[in-house]
């Protein structure tokens, strides 16, 4: 998928896209959809780069860094002499693919990217060269030998060449891409690529730092790095929080602190979205988001439209209330966080739930957690974490050119949940009542606030005929067949556990008549599991 592909309406890259070009590292390098233009290059490589979190400094620094070393290769047409790739390849080729029968097919006859040569004169050796070579030189247009646009130095440059990788003996020109043009072209980059140049060792520290960052971001907490060589520097794009330092709550203060949260006012659907809020940012991904740290006080994530703010902060400020009357009647170090008291809640009101439906459970409450702060967020970098959509709660942002039900499963994916994890959460959620706006779509039952299998039982009724409200194909009227009156409206979210072969036979199995107990059960695990995916203290 080329960059136009990514790119919706008002040329925003796509959310939760990070690559500007699919296939290619980050940015298309001939410039955006193949054209060579610098500051055109540049905008795809401030967004590209800042959705991984790095600021100007560091996507300077890593692309000089980065391109200090080795060469780019694209020594004829790609289109002549390269096969196809792996799966479409021979048999004999044994899944490599992209034969290349140019030449020797390696060494100094090696296609890959298209563009040709080494960006600095010595490229097996780290140096500073890359900024005297970018800054010092007038860079022209021309093409590779594949025909990909890249830029050489003009001959008034007197440019030095490097040596040919499988010739020492020969050399060839240098080369840039346009995204290294777009070093120089673009004011904020110049700006911070002369500042480098003339200060080498600044250069060093921050191409050594973002290289890290680059190299780690996806490992989670620095709790779990392994090995002497792990930096003892607490860094904030790691979303550190505070270590536990205060004694834990006792079995009979839990039991005493869910009968208190469930005498306040707070209703079932109120204390299950909120603790869902709170736990279902968790990305498998790369280890970040989740209840721990209680992050969901602080900006950007109180705010976040599917976090419905106004109930949030309701909800929140009697929970607060209710924290700090406990931790004041305490004695010793004894102290229950809102990390915790957030969590807990969501278990009480999972099990009034189920105690509605007549199914006495206990859901697993393991405290432990701590409260970050302000200081500890990296505010812009964890907005990266706001669901664009939300299939647990029926929250989608028409901006995607992928389906509600297709964003569904990537929520799952990085919720690490299976299948039947996800059908049994997404039923109890619904009969929670737990739709970002308040709606109805998908709450099949007349027992709203029970933990029942009636979301199951009712999408799959023969009695119902689903019809698509509007051409768009977005919500759904469940009318009665006799009747023809609407009985319930659903979204393409609750319509697929009927559609999908494999998710309408999970969807059977929950909707049997001796289901309710397993239902139950099974939601409570999957629930626990989510709530407690990010302690990593626990494992």
């Amino acid at each position: 998928m080329g960059n136009k592909a990514r790119y919706s309406e008002g040329e925003e890259l796509e959310n939760p896209l990070g690559a500007a070009h699919m296939g290619l590292i980050y940015v298309n390098p001939e410039g955006p959809n193949g054209k060579p233009d610098p500051i055109g290059s540049a905008d795809d490589i401030r967004e590209t780069f800042g959705r991984m979190a790095m600021n100007d400094e560091e996507t300077v620094a890593l692309v000089a860094g980065g391109h200090t070393f080795g060469k780019a290769h694209g020594a004829a047409d790609p289109d002549k002499y390269v096969g196809p790739e792996p799966a479409g390849a021979s048999i004999e080729e044994q899944g490599l693919g992209w034969k290349n029968t140019f030449g020797t097919g390696h060494g100094d006859n090696t296609i890959t990217s298209g563009i040709e040569g080494a960006w600095t004169p010595n490229p097996i050796q780290w140096d500073h060269d890359y900024f005297d070579v970018l800054l010092n030189y007038e860079w022209e247009l021309t093409q590779s030998p594949a025909g990909a646009h890249q830029w050489i130095p003009t001959v008034a440059s007197a440019a030095k060449k490097a040596p040919q990788a499988g010739d020492t003996s020969k050399q060839q020109a240098l080369m840039m891409t346009t995204a290294d043009i777009a070093l120089k072209m673009d004011s904020k980059y110049l700006v911070i690529s002369n500042y480098f140049y003339e200060n080498p060792a600044e250069f060093e520290a921050t191409f050594a730092k973002a290289w890290f960052k680059l190299t780690h971001r996806d490992m989670g907490p620095s709790s779990l790095y392994l090995g002497a060589e792990a930096p003892k520097e607490e860094l904030i794009w790691q979303d550190p929080i505070p270590a536990l330092s205060h004694e834990l709550v006792s079995e009979s203060d839990i039991t005493s602190l869910k009968e208190i949260i469930l005498s306040s006012s707070l209703s079932v659907s109120e204390l299950v979205s909120t603790a869902w809020a709170s736990a279902s940012t968790f990305r498998g991904s790369d280890k970040r988001g989740g209840a721990n740290g209680g992050r969901i006080l602080l900006a950007p994530q109180k705010g976040w439209e599917v976090n419905r703010p106004e109930q949030l902060a309701k909800v929140l400020n009697k929970l607060e209330a209710i924290q700090r009357e406990f931790n004041a009647f305490q004695t010793g170090d004894k102290h229950l966080s809102m990390a915790d008291i957030i969590v807990l809640a969501g278990c009480a009101g999972v099990e009034k739930a189920a105690k509605s439906g007549g199914n006495e459970v206990t859901v697993p409450f393991i405290p432990g957690r701590t409260d970050a702060s302000i200081e500890q967020t990296d505010v812009d970098s964890f907005a990266a974490l706001e669901p664009l959509t939300d299939g647990f709660r029926n929250y989608f942002k028409p901006k995607h050119k992928s389906s509600a039900e297709e964003m569904l499963i990537d929520r799952s994916q990085l919720l690490t949940l299976t299948a039947p994890e996800m059908t049994v959460l997404i039923g109890g959620m619904r009969v929670l009542d737990t739709n970002f706006d308040g709606s109805r779509h998908g709450v099949f039952t007349d027992k709203v606030g029970t933990l029942s299998n009636d979301f199951f039982v009712n999408l799959l009724d023969f009695g119902m005929i689903w019809n698509a409200s509007s051409d768009k194909q977005e919500i759904f009227e469940g009318r009665d067949r006799k009747t023809g009156s609407v009985k319930y409206t659903g979204t393409r979210v609750d319509l697929i556990f009927g559609s999908n072969s494999e998710l309408r036979a999970l969807a059977e199995v929950y909707a049997s008549e001796d289901a309710q107990s397993m239902f139950v059960y099974d939601f409570v695990s999957a629930w626990s599991k989510v709530m407690n995916l990010d302690r990593f203290d626990l494992m």
